[in-house]
């Protein structure tokens, strides 16, 4: 009797045994089908992630109308091109910046604004700056494009064609005194370019109408020539405050502006 009762004992342990054995094998199965459920949210988040930086940054410069023409981007594939890191045309020497602050008016329609231009921080593209005002280059020109997004507001002019894109036959570098951290404040005006390309900035340039946030691209960022000092506001009111043209967002503003005038000293 002694000797069944063990044996009933020793069966239900073992029963119990195989039970727990497989509750842990069954626990550790989820965990497993979990762990493998995570990693592959994990990795389709930084792939979203990483194609909204891309558009993010392909939104500003490299896209809509008035577009520039498209360079080839630095690469680590074998082969690959990388833009020339050379100025292209007859580029003033920086010294003509004369490492000082310049003040001026250019004058979008009637609108007239104030300019100031820090030879100091951006030597290179305020002379060529300067030296393209002293030319008569601007005046005539359109500005071609408003971005009016909620993360950025901005005109961009000087165009030679009128559509955006680069002058193959000028264009320098390197990046000046871009924006710390992206963020661009109002009135800012800087040096359009191509993207991922720090040698393509030419004679186009954008005015910075709020605080705006424009990424920077594996060239860096965009070169801060000076500020707007006057007539922002009015420049707001009477063009820029109609928008784009069929309600976009980046695109030919609606009120067709143009360079009037524009004086350096």
């Amino acid at each position: 009797m002694a000797a069944s009762k063990n044996t009933e004992r020793e069966a239900r342990e073992a029963r119990e045994r195989l039970r727990r054995y497989n509750a842990r094998q069954t626990v550790h199965a989820h965990q497993v089908t979990r762990r493998k459920r995570d990693n592959l949210f994990a990795i389709g988040a930084v792939v979203v992630v990483a194609a909204l930086a891309t558009v993010g940054q392909l939104f500003y410069f490299n896209g809509g109308p008035g577009t520039p023409t498209p360079v080839p981007s630095a690469s680590a594939s074998a082969g690959a091109e990388t833009p020339a890191q050379t100025n292209v045309g007859a580029v003033p020497d920086p010294s003509l910046a004369e490492n000082r602050t310049w003040t001026g008016e250019m004058t979008l329609n009637d609108v007239p604004l104030g300019v100031s231009l820090d030879g100091a921080l951006a030597p290179q593209a305020v002379a060529s700056f300067v030296a393209s005002v002293q030319s008569g280059y601007y005046v005539g020109k359109t500005c071609h494009r408003l971005v009016a997004s909620d993360s950025a507001n901005l005109l961009q002019c000087g165009s030679a064609d009128g559509t955006g894109a680069t002058d193959p036959s000028y264009s320098f570098g390197p990046i000046e005194n871009a924006a710390v951290g992206g963020i661009y404040p109002t009135a800012s005006l800087a040096m359009a370019r191509a993207s991922n390309d720090g040698y393509s900035n030419g004679r186009q340039f954008f005015i910075v109408l709020t605080d705006s946030a424009i990424p920077d691209d594996t060239a860096g960022g965009y070169t801060v020539i000076g500020t707007i000092t006057s007539g922002l506001d009015q420049l707001i009111a009477q063009i820029t405050s109609a928008g784009v043209t069929g309600g976009a967002s980046d695109g030919a503003p609606v009120v067709p502006t143009s360079i009037t005038a524009l004086t350096i000293q």
